[in-house]
Protein backbone atom coordinates (compact mmCIF):
# COMPACT_ATOMS: atom_id res chain seq x y z
CA UNK A 1 0.00 0.00 0.00
CA UNK A 2 1.32 3.42 -0.94
CA UNK A 3 1.15 6.48 1.29
CA UNK A 4 -1.56 7.87 -0.99
CA UNK A 5 -3.75 4.83 -0.30
CA UNK A 6 -3.51 5.03 3.49
CA UNK A 7 -6.95 5.75 4.86
CA UNK A 8 -8.70 5.48 1.48
CA UNK A 9 -12.22 4.10 2.01
CA UNK A 10 -11.85 1.52 -0.75
CA UNK A 11 -8.33 0.34 0.19
CA UNK A 12 -8.33 -2.08 3.13
CA UNK A 13 -5.22 -2.60 5.21
CA UNK A 14 -6.17 -6.29 5.44
CA UNK A 15 -8.70 -8.61 3.81
CA UNK A 16 -9.39 -11.60 6.05
CA UNK A 17 -11.51 -14.65 5.22
CA UNK A 18 -14.09 -15.97 7.69
CA UNK A 19 -14.61 -19.69 8.21
CA UNK A 20 -17.23 -21.13 5.87
CA UNK A 21 -18.01 -17.79 4.22
CA UNK A 22 -17.18 -16.23 0.84
CA UNK A 23 -17.74 -12.73 2.30
CA UNK A 24 -14.47 -11.66 3.96
CA UNK A 25 -13.79 -8.84 6.40
CA UNK A 26 -12.12 -5.77 4.90
CA UNK A 27 -10.24 -3.97 7.66
CA UNK A 28 -10.24 -0.23 7.05
CA UNK A 29 -8.96 2.79 8.97
CA UNK A 30 -11.01 5.98 9.34
CA UNK A 31 -9.23 9.22 10.20
CA UNK A 32 -10.82 10.65 13.35
CA UNK A 33 -11.39 14.29 14.27
CA UNK A 34 -7.95 14.62 15.86
CA UNK A 35 -6.04 12.90 13.06
CA UNK A 36 -5.69 9.46 14.64
CA UNK A 37 -7.33 6.38 13.12
CA UNK A 38 -10.22 4.15 14.17
CA UNK A 39 -10.48 0.64 12.68
CA UNK A 40 -13.53 -1.09 11.34
CA UNK A 41 -14.10 -4.40 9.55
CA UNK A 42 -16.40 -4.01 6.56
CA UNK A 43 -18.27 -6.94 5.05
CA UNK A 44 -20.18 -6.61 1.79
CA UNK A 45 -23.26 -8.54 0.64
CA UNK A 46 -23.57 -10.15 -2.75
CA UNK A 47 -24.18 -7.92 -5.73
CA UNK A 48 -22.56 -4.75 -7.07
CA UNK A 49 -24.17 -2.18 -4.75
CA UNK A 50 -24.22 0.52 -3.68
CA UNK A 51 -25.47 -1.14 -0.50
CA UNK A 52 -27.04 0.26 2.64
CA UNK A 53 -24.63 0.07 5.58
CA UNK A 54 -25.06 -0.87 9.25
CA UNK A 55 -22.48 0.14 11.86
CA UNK A 56 -22.33 -2.56 14.57
CA UNK A 57 -21.00 -1.58 18.01
CA UNK A 58 -20.82 -2.93 21.54
CA UNK A 59 -19.97 -1.45 24.90
CA UNK A 60 -17.15 0.79 26.01
CA UNK A 61 -14.11 1.50 23.87
CA UNK A 62 -10.52 0.38 23.87
CA UNK A 63 -9.00 -2.93 22.92
CA UNK A 64 -7.93 -1.90 19.43
CA UNK A 65 -7.41 -4.34 16.59
CA UNK A 66 -7.26 -7.38 18.85
CA UNK A 67 -10.73 -6.66 20.20
CA UNK A 68 -12.04 -5.96 16.69
CA UNK A 69 -10.62 -9.21 15.30
CA UNK A 70 -12.28 -11.20 18.07
CA UNK A 71 -15.64 -9.56 17.43
CA UNK A 72 -15.42 -10.11 13.69
CA UNK A 73 -14.99 -13.85 14.20
CA UNK A 74 -16.60 -14.79 17.52
CA UNK A 75 -19.62 -12.48 17.13
CA UNK A 76 -19.98 -12.66 13.38
CA UNK A 77 -23.56 -13.96 13.34
CA UNK A 78 -25.14 -10.51 13.47
CA UNK A 79 -23.14 -9.53 10.39
CA UNK A 80 -24.09 -12.77 8.62
CA UNK A 81 -27.77 -11.95 9.26
CA UNK A 82 -27.35 -8.40 7.97
CA UNK A 83 -25.47 -9.56 4.88
CA UNK A 84 -28.20 -12.08 4.07
CA UNK A 85 -30.70 -9.21 4.32
CA UNK A 86 -28.71 -7.16 1.79
CA UNK A 87 -26.87 -4.81 4.16
CA UNK A 88 -23.17 -4.05 4.18
CA UNK A 89 -22.03 -3.93 7.79
CA UNK A 90 -19.00 -3.53 10.01
CA UNK A 91 -17.92 -4.23 13.51
CA UNK A 92 -16.18 -1.04 14.66
CA UNK A 93 -13.75 -0.03 17.39
CA UNK A 94 -13.36 3.34 19.03
CA UNK A 95 -11.43 5.00 21.81
CA UNK A 96 -12.08 4.31 25.48
CA UNK A 97 -15.08 5.96 27.14
CA UNK A 98 -14.28 9.03 29.26
CA UNK A 99 -16.25 9.17 32.49
CA UNK A 100 -18.79 12.02 32.08
CA UNK A 101 -16.93 13.29 29.03
CA UNK A 102 -20.19 13.91 27.19
CA UNK A 103 -21.76 15.65 30.19
CA UNK A 104 -18.85 17.99 30.89
CA UNK A 105 -17.29 18.45 27.46
CA UNK A 106 -20.14 20.00 25.51
CA UNK A 107 -20.36 20.10 21.75
CA UNK A 108 -17.13 19.93 19.78
CA UNK A 109 -15.82 23.21 18.32
CA UNK A 110 -12.96 23.31 15.87
CA UNK A 111 -10.83 25.98 14.24
CA UNK A 112 -7.39 26.39 12.69
CA UNK A 113 -4.26 27.58 14.45
CA UNK A 114 -0.95 28.04 12.61
CA UNK A 115 -2.44 26.25 9.62
CA UNK A 116 -3.42 23.14 11.59
CA UNK A 117 -6.39 21.95 13.60
CA UNK A 118 -7.44 23.11 17.05
CA UNK A 119 -10.29 21.50 19.02
CA UNK A 120 -12.23 22.72 22.04
CA UNK A 121 -11.80 19.30 23.68
CA UNK A 122 -10.53 15.84 22.90
CA UNK A 123 -12.82 13.74 20.69
CA UNK A 124 -14.97 11.17 22.47
CA UNK A 125 -15.78 7.60 21.54
CA UNK A 126 -19.03 8.37 19.71
CA UNK A 127 -17.10 10.83 17.54
CA UNK A 128 -14.96 7.95 16.31
CA UNK A 129 -18.24 6.44 15.10
CA UNK A 130 -18.93 9.73 13.33
CA UNK A 131 -15.55 9.44 11.61
CA UNK A 132 -16.24 5.85 10.56
CA UNK A 133 -19.67 6.74 9.19
CA UNK A 134 -18.24 9.61 7.16
CA UNK A 135 -15.43 7.39 5.91
CA UNK A 136 -17.59 4.47 4.82
CA UNK A 137 -20.17 6.82 3.26
CA UNK A 138 -17.82 7.55 0.36
CA UNK A 139 -16.88 3.91 -0.25
CA UNK A 140 -17.93 3.07 -3.84
CA UNK A 141 -19.85 -0.01 -2.67
CA UNK A 142 -21.84 1.91 -0.03
CA UNK A 143 -24.90 4.14 -0.39
CA UNK A 144 -23.95 7.06 1.82
CA UNK A 145 -27.59 8.14 2.14
CA UNK A 146 -28.57 4.83 3.76
CA UNK A 147 -26.45 4.49 6.89
CA UNK A 148 -27.74 2.73 10.00
CA UNK A 149 -26.46 2.07 13.53
CA UNK A 150 -26.91 -0.90 15.87
CA UNK A 151 -25.40 -0.46 19.33
CA UNK A 152 -25.62 -2.50 22.52
CA UNK A 153 -25.16 -1.33 26.11
CA UNK A 154 -22.86 1.72 26.21
CA UNK A 155 -22.92 1.73 22.40
CA UNK A 156 -26.70 2.07 22.60
CA UNK A 157 -26.25 5.27 24.59
CA UNK A 158 -23.55 6.34 22.13
CA UNK A 159 -26.16 6.35 19.36
CA UNK A 160 -28.13 9.04 21.20
CA UNK A 161 -25.01 11.05 22.03
CA UNK A 162 -24.03 10.99 18.36
CA UNK A 163 -27.50 12.07 17.25
CA UNK A 164 -27.65 14.91 19.78
CA UNK A 165 -24.58 16.60 18.28
CA UNK A 166 -24.18 15.29 14.71
CA UNK A 167 -27.51 15.31 12.86
CA UNK A 168 -28.01 14.11 9.33
CA UNK A 169 -25.68 11.09 9.34
CA UNK A 170 -28.06 8.18 9.83
CA UNK A 171 -31.28 6.83 8.35
CA UNK A 172 -32.37 4.88 11.48
CA UNK A 173 -30.83 3.24 14.52
CA UNK A 174 -31.21 0.46 17.07
CA UNK A 175 -30.26 1.05 20.72
CA UNK A 176 -30.20 -2.32 22.48
CA UNK A 177 -30.04 -2.26 26.29
CA UNK A 178 -28.80 1.35 26.18
CA UNK A 179 -26.91 2.29 29.36
CA UNK A 180 -28.16 5.88 29.12
CA UNK A 181 -27.36 7.11 32.62
CA UNK A 182 -25.18 9.98 31.33
CA UNK A 183 -27.52 10.93 28.49
CA UNK A 184 -30.42 11.10 30.95
CA UNK A 185 -28.43 13.03 33.61
CA UNK A 186 -29.27 10.41 36.22
CA UNK A 187 -28.29 11.21 39.80
CA UNK A 188 -25.82 8.56 40.88
CA UNK A 189 -24.66 9.95 44.21
CA UNK A 190 -25.37 6.64 45.88
CA UNK A 191 -23.36 4.60 43.38
CA UNK A 192 -20.11 3.48 45.04
CA UNK A 193 -16.71 4.29 43.58
CA UNK A 194 -13.95 1.79 42.95
CA UNK A 195 -10.73 2.81 44.65
CA UNK A 196 -8.60 0.67 42.34
CA UNK A 197 -10.01 2.64 39.39
CA UNK A 198 -9.01 5.97 40.88
CA UNK A 199 -12.41 6.70 42.36
CA UNK A 200 -14.49 6.20 39.22
CA UNK A 201 -18.10 5.15 39.75
CA UNK A 202 -18.97 1.46 39.85
CA UNK A 203 -21.79 1.71 37.32
CA UNK A 204 -22.06 -2.07 37.09
CA UNK A 205 -23.31 -2.13 40.69
CA UNK A 206 -26.45 -0.13 39.84
CA UNK A 207 -29.90 -1.67 39.96
CA UNK A 208 -32.68 0.39 38.38
CA UNK A 209 -35.31 -2.05 37.22
CA UNK A 210 -38.35 0.26 37.22
CA UNK A 211 -39.00 3.18 34.91
CA UNK A 212 -40.36 5.18 37.84
CA UNK A 213 -37.13 4.81 39.77
CA UNK A 214 -35.11 5.86 36.73
CA UNK A 215 -37.36 8.86 36.05
CA UNK A 216 -37.00 10.02 39.66
CA UNK A 217 -33.22 10.19 39.21
CA UNK A 218 -33.24 12.55 36.21
CA UNK A 219 -31.32 15.62 37.40
CA UNK A 220 -31.88 17.99 34.47
CA UNK A 221 -35.08 17.29 32.49
CA UNK A 222 -34.62 20.36 30.30
CA UNK A 223 -31.14 19.25 29.23
CA UNK A 224 -32.37 15.73 28.50
CA UNK A 225 -35.20 17.19 26.42
CA UNK A 226 -32.75 19.32 24.44
CA UNK A 227 -30.53 16.30 23.80
CA UNK A 228 -33.42 14.20 22.55
CA UNK A 229 -34.55 17.07 20.32
CA UNK A 230 -31.44 16.29 18.30
CA UNK A 231 -32.67 12.79 17.45
CA UNK A 232 -33.59 13.16 13.80
CA UNK A 233 -34.22 9.51 12.90
CA UNK A 234 -36.46 6.60 13.94
CA UNK A 235 -34.91 4.58 16.78
CA UNK A 236 -35.83 1.09 17.96
CA UNK A 237 -34.98 0.68 21.66
CA UNK A 238 -34.55 -2.88 22.88
CA UNK A 239 -34.77 -3.96 26.51
CA UNK A 240 -34.06 -7.17 28.40
CA UNK A 241 -36.80 -8.12 30.82
CA UNK A 242 -34.62 -9.23 33.73
CA UNK A 243 -31.80 -6.71 33.33
CA UNK A 244 -30.94 -4.69 36.42
CA UNK A 245 -31.02 -1.53 34.28
CA UNK A 246 -34.31 -2.24 32.49
CA UNK A 247 -35.78 0.94 33.99
CA UNK A 248 -33.12 3.01 32.22
CA UNK A 249 -33.70 1.22 28.93
CA UNK A 250 -37.44 1.77 29.10
CA UNK A 251 -37.15 5.41 30.23
CA UNK A 252 -34.85 6.10 27.27
CA UNK A 253 -37.65 4.90 25.00
CA UNK A 254 -40.44 6.71 26.86
CA UNK A 255 -38.69 10.08 26.77
CA UNK A 256 -37.87 9.63 23.09
CA UNK A 257 -41.46 8.61 22.33
CA UNK A 258 -42.61 11.93 23.81
CA UNK A 259 -40.61 13.57 21.00
CA UNK A 260 -41.07 11.20 18.08
CA UNK A 261 -44.04 9.06 17.07
CA UNK A 262 -41.70 6.71 15.19
CA UNK A 263 -39.81 5.59 18.30
CA UNK A 264 -40.27 1.85 18.91
CA UNK A 265 -39.81 -0.50 21.87
CA UNK A 266 -39.32 -4.26 22.12
CA UNK A 267 -38.08 -6.35 25.01
CA UNK A 268 -37.34 -10.04 25.47
CA UNK A 269 -36.43 -12.33 28.33
CA UNK A 270 -32.85 -13.58 28.00
CA UNK A 271 -29.99 -14.38 30.36
CA UNK A 272 -27.25 -12.73 28.27
CA UNK A 273 -26.53 -9.00 28.22
CA UNK A 274 -26.03 -8.24 24.54
CA UNK A 275 -28.24 -11.13 23.44
CA UNK A 276 -28.67 -9.73 19.92
CA UNK A 277 -25.03 -10.66 19.28
CA UNK A 278 -24.91 -14.48 19.45
CA UNK A 279 -21.49 -16.14 19.61
CA UNK A 280 -20.09 -18.40 16.88
CA UNK A 281 -17.65 -21.26 17.27
CA UNK A 282 -14.30 -21.57 15.50
CA UNK A 283 -16.04 -22.98 12.42
CA UNK A 284 -18.34 -19.99 12.19
CA UNK A 285 -21.38 -21.89 13.47
CA UNK A 286 -23.55 -19.60 15.57
CA UNK A 287 -25.06 -20.71 18.87
CA UNK A 288 -28.46 -19.07 18.44
CA UNK A 289 -31.67 -19.59 20.40
CA UNK A 290 -35.24 -18.71 19.48
CA UNK A 291 -35.22 -15.37 21.34
CA UNK A 292 -32.10 -14.26 19.52
CA UNK A 293 -33.57 -15.26 16.16
CA UNK A 294 -36.75 -13.33 16.89
CA UNK A 295 -34.86 -10.25 18.07
CA UNK A 296 -32.57 -10.21 15.03
CA UNK A 297 -35.58 -10.66 12.73
CA UNK A 298 -37.22 -7.66 14.42
CA UNK A 299 -34.07 -5.59 13.87
CA UNK A 300 -33.93 -6.48 10.18
CA UNK A 301 -37.63 -5.70 9.82
CA UNK A 302 -37.09 -2.30 11.44
CA UNK A 303 -34.14 -1.53 9.16
CA UNK A 304 -36.06 -2.67 6.09
CA UNK A 305 -38.99 -0.38 6.92
CA UNK A 306 -36.64 2.61 6.90
CA UNK A 307 -34.41 1.53 4.02
CA UNK A 308 -36.29 3.45 1.35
Amino acid sequence: MSAADWGAPDTPVLVEPLAGSDRPAHYLMAETLDGLYAPYALRLPDGPGPHPFVLVAYGNGGGGMGWLHDRVHRFRHVTDVLLDAGYACAWVRYRTEVELGYQTGGAMRSTVRQGMGLLSRAPLEYEDEVAILRHVAVHPAIDGDRLFHVGVSHAGEMLFKLLSQYPGLLRAGVAAEPASHELLTLRLDDVPTVTSDGGLRDIESMEIRSTERARARVADPDEVSARLDGVDIPVLVLGRDEDELQGIFRLTYELLAEKRADAEWRSWSHDVHGYIYPESDADGVAQVDDVQREALAAIVDFLDRHNT
